[in-house]
């Protein structure tokens, strides 16, 4: 956070505003104990930083999304405590909260300024958004007033969120003369979304002929992860810092105030990997709900295959080996490789490893289930059991250790059903979930540049279940590269049948990937959440209904 000596000379012949980003990782809920964390965390800001105002993210004293908390008979009266605590706290810096905010009936999503015990400014989120992961129309009114208010004199903006993505509301603050926009976010992260937040900030500020302080909510909730990421941008559309994403911290900017609120520069962070962005957003993601929900531990099989590989080391980077236990469950079709690979994996990365043998069970439940049977071809039917009785052995694990069974099926194979209900769907978390099969194996290879924790050949060899001879996944499936670029047309772009062939690909391909995506949303239905990593992840982003006579084609 260093300046230059030129910046340090201007700043002492200048006035100066010290801004603070507080991005911190607040708790869906917990009212009194984010309340703690504001008041805390400003005056950690005015002592280690000389603050004369912190911003805090979107709804920061809920936590975001509450989603049907904001329904609760009791939201305004705990409101109400919370805000009586923060003005009789003294702070000894202006500061900038989100929060639920109730006036004339209607809910709003607001911005309060407070300073010197009193609420100086009050801003109403006026673009509420609809679409994605976002509902904030079934519970927020949308505001239509600007809020200008003078902090040292400067006077200062306040927009909430997505009024930045949209034009308006910056337009007419930066017309009623705010030098400064102060922008409050709760954004959630998906791949390339810093680089559209850029791209937005500086067309903004340039635009606009004013600087933009962009204060993003970090941390995991539920299937979402906040990347945090805040930025500053100048007048002139210039980026002057960028906190790291995925990390909380108090981050200041030094604005000078003598014509433009000229915020003092910063070096740049380095830029990273696509890999490297989207594993720490696994592991924050990870990390949170595991610790947040309250839980003590995390179990996982771990099958020698690629998937359950990169979980495993998720779950270690996220928690510690110390709190991860792995699972190898072998039965007949289990290569000799996958058991070597497994345990050299585990051995590696220094878990807990156990090896139960699922025979047994097999063979005892095909005895009870011989005069059913009676007649009839082994198919999909043994398959699954196998599946099922892994399943049930984690699942006993969880309920004996308090441990958070973590299941490893990844994007592609959720979208083709090619998983097993109540068996290697069965847990709590899905590390996985929107990760594309081809991704994972670039997870892999990433993961082992910082220390080689995944062998070799779980990486080069075809994936297979190993739920039958020789069974290969491209056997049943198109080969994964394919795969994910059909459905990332189909899931994720909404493209019919018949555009995606136009894009190249062979009908029959393409007619098959689709049928198996529509005919599995019950399976889905079903799953457990898991890290969003994409613009439309199964979960809260694509909700399609499970009964219906949609034809595939047009």
């Amino acid at each position: 956070m260093s300046q230059s000596r030129e910046q340090e000379s201007a700043a002492g012949q200048a006035g100066t505003l010290n801004v603070v980003m507080a991005q911190i990782d607040f708790l869906v809920g917990d009212i009194p104990g984010n309340t703690r964390l504001v008041i805390e965390s400003t005056r950690r800001a005015v002592q280690d930083h000389g603050a004369d105002v912190v911003v805090f993210p979107e709804l920061c004293l809920t936590g975001y999304p509450p989603e049907d908390l904001l329904l609760r008979p009791s939201l305004d009266l705990r409101l109400d405590e919370a805000l009586e605590t923060l003005l009789a706290a003294a702070l000894p810096a202006a500061i900038v909260i989100g929060t639920p905010w109730r006036e004339g009936g209607l809910l709003y999503n607001a911005a309060l300024v407070i300073a010197d015990g009193e609420v100086r400014g009050r801003y109403y989120k006026q673009c509420p958004p609809n679409y994605q992961v976002f509902d904030e129309k079934r519970y927020f009114a949308a505001g239509s007033e600007i809020c200008l208010t003078a902090i040292k004199g400067i006077p200062v903006g306040i927009t909430v969120c997505e009024d930045i993505w949209r034009d308006g509301p910056v337009e007419a603050a930066a017309a009623a003369g705010a030098k400064l926009i102060l922008n409050l976010n709760a954004s959630p992260y998906d791949i390339d979304k810093q680089a559209r937040r850029k791209t937005l900030l500086e067309r903004k500020a340039r635009e606009n002929q004013v600087s933009i302080v962009y204060v993003n909510l970090v941390g995991g909730q539920d299937e979402l992860v906040f990347d945090g990421g805040s930025m500053v941008f100048d007048h002139s559309g210039e980026q002057a810092m960028e906190a790291p994403q995925f990390t909380e911290g108090l981050y200041p900017v030094t604005f000078l105030v003598e014509h433009h609120c000229q915020p003092l520069s910063q070096p740049a962070l380095p830029e990273p990997s696509l890999e490297q962005n989207v594993y720490q957003a696994l592991v924050l993601g990870v990390r949170d709900y595991v610790n947040k929900n309250g839980f003590k531990s995390v179990v996982l099989g771990l099958s020698g295959g690629i998937d359950s590989a990169v979980t495993l080391a998720v779950a270690v980077d996220a928690l510690g080996p110390e709190r991860v236990r792995a699972v190898m469950m072998p039965f007949r079709y289990t290569s000799s490789m996958s058991l070597e690979d497994a345990e050299s994996q585990a051995q590696a990365l220094n878990v807990h490893y156990d090896v139960f043998s699922i025979e047994p069970m097999y063979d005892s439940f095909m005895e009870t289930l011989a005069a059913p049977f009676e007649g009839t071809s082994p198919d999909t039917t043994e398959e699954n059991l196998q599946a099922r009785l892994r399943g049930v052995l984690l699942m006993s694990l969880s309920n004996k250790f308090g441990a958070l069974v973590l299941t490893t099926g990844n994007k592609s194979e959720m979208a083709v059903g090619y998983s097993t209900l109540y068996g290697d769907m069965a847990g709590g978390f899905d590390v996985l979930k929107d990760v594309p099969k081809t991704l994972v194996f670039r997870l892999a290879r990433y993961r082992n540049t910082v220390s080689a924790v995944i062998p070799e050949r779980v990486i080069t060899r075809p994936p297979s279940a190993e739920l039958a001879p020789d069974q290969k996944d491209e056997d049943s499936l198109p080969d994964y590269d394919a795969l994910d670029r059909i459905l990332n047309l189909y899931v994720e772009r909404d493209y019919s049948a018949d555009a995606i062939v136009a894009e190249g690909f062979e009908r029959a391909d393409v007619e098959r990937v689709a049928r198996l995506v529509d005919i599995n949303e019950y399976k889905r239905r079903q799953a457990p959440i898991g890290v969003r990593i994409t613009e439309r992840g199964f979960g809260k982003d694509r909700r399609y209904p499970i009964t219906n006579k949609w034809k595939i084609g047009k």
